[in-house]
């Protein structure tokens, strides 16, 4: 699969050129008389890019928003990828309320959450259990540590090749994620990476070669295209 990788200067111009590449991929849907489904990340700069497409003036009855993760949270949670994304983006344009696909976390147990999430996609792209649906358009942050969605290293979430949904662990606290089969399987993939503490990471998962359960990042390998600033990629403004 193709890789891509762009640098750009700060936050900003990272919002903005991934705020073009979703146009683009809104488009090509559109055209093609199809309904446009985009998976969300959590993060700073996926919260920049949210208010910009808050101003888009798109047919939103034809746009979908899944989640790439969460946290085993309520939506009013501060720490909900769902919650945010609702504040910046979401309850500021006219969606219907069936077009937003939030990930399940009030159940006792996160497995039958994510069950769940992982039924809710197969009924919604009409595919039967073991087949892995294609999204438009996945948005992804990643870690300091290389992780990205909540596949984090050295968790068991980094192996599961048979879901579409499991769950992940940080520190003990349970996460749901889509699996790395369902990611990759997706039209285009968009990480979203800045700051000088993401340096080392980045540059072990662009490397040619290295270890993905240190770095699940690498495990990343569909249609990519990498917007990072300056300090991730340790270059100086010019």
């Amino acid at each position: 699969m193709a890789r891509q990788v762009e640098i750009w200067n700060d936050r900003a111009e990272i919002a903005n050129r991934a705020l073009m590449l979703c146009q683009i991929a809104y488009d090509q849907a559109i055209t093609k008389g199809e309904r446009f489904t985009i998976v969300a990340a959590g993060g700073s700069t996926p919260k920049v890019l949210y208010e910009l497409l808050a101003s888009k003036e798109w047919d939103w009855s034809k746009v979908h928003v899944f989640w790439g993760d969460e946290r085993y949270v309520p939506v009013t949670d501060p720490q909900s990828n769902e919650g945010m994304t609702r504040q910046a983006w979401l309850d500021r344009v006219v969606i219907p309320a069936a077009n937003i696909h939030g990930i399940p976390t009030d159940k006792d147990d996160p497995s039958i959450a994510a069950a769940q999430y992982e039924q809710h996609i197969q009924e919604f792209f009409g595919v039967s259990a073991g087949e892995f649906p294609q999204f438009d358009l996945v948005l992804l942050g990643m870690g300091d540590d290389g992780h990205t969605a909540s596949l984090f290293p050295h968790t068991p979430a980094l192996k599961v090749a048979d879901r579409l949904v499991t769950v992940g662990s940080k520190d003990g606290q349970p996460r749901i994620t889509l699996t790395v089969p369902l990611i990759n399987r997706a039209k285009e993939i968009i990480f979203m990476i800045e700051g000088a503490a993401k340096a080392k990471a980045l540059k072990a998962v662009l490397a040619p070669n290295g270890d993905a359960n240190q770095y699940p990042s690498r495990l990343i390998t569909g249609n990519t295209i990498w917007l990072c600033d300056r300090t991730a990629m340790n270059q100086k403004q010019p």
